[in-house]
């Protein structure tokens, strides 16, 4: 297993097999339920798929697509994502997203979220991502403009 620590995100990233997936994000806290947001660049020659996620913090993850029409802001399962080389998915608030339900314990500001990504020719890599209050936004601390 192949670990790599990247201290500008403040996330731990854990790859079975050698990756050029660089992965960021964080998640917004949440009692019962939550919504994590994160970016992965894909710095490899060949494309790969994001195919879903987990949590041993959540008993169903999935990842969600909201959009606004007619005044109505509504979300629907996205399926598998397209990851070309050289381009990046962007998670944030008010588009793609990972949703998180039934939580097993409360996701607390200043805490750590384990969410492993499942890609098609990568495979699992699984991200500690940290938590902040909701509507907060990135945590910027350590990330000096990068």
């Amino acid at each position: 297993m192949r670990i790599l620590l990247l201290p500008a995100a403040g996330l731990l990233v854990a790859a079975a097999a050698p990756s050029s997936l660089h992965v960021t994000g964080y998640a917004n806290a949440g009692l019962t339920s939550s919504a994590a947001y994160v970016s992965v660049h894909n710095g490899g020659r060949s494309g790969d798929r994001l195919l879903g996620a987990s949590s041993p913090a959540a008993s169903s993850v999935t990842i969600h697509d909201s959009n606004g029409a007619g005044g109505m802001s509504r979300m629907r399962a996205a399926g598998p994502l397209a990851l070309p080389p050289g381009k990046m998915i962007a998670m944030k608030p008010g588009g793609l997203h990972v949703m998180l339900m039934g939580l097993k314990a409360p996701l607390r500001p200043g805490s750590r979220l384990p969410l492993t990504l499942r890609f098609e020719k990568a495979g699992k890599v699984t991200v500690s991502l940290p938590v902040v209050p909701p509507g907060s936004g990135a945590p910027t601390e350590g990330h000096h403009g990068h």
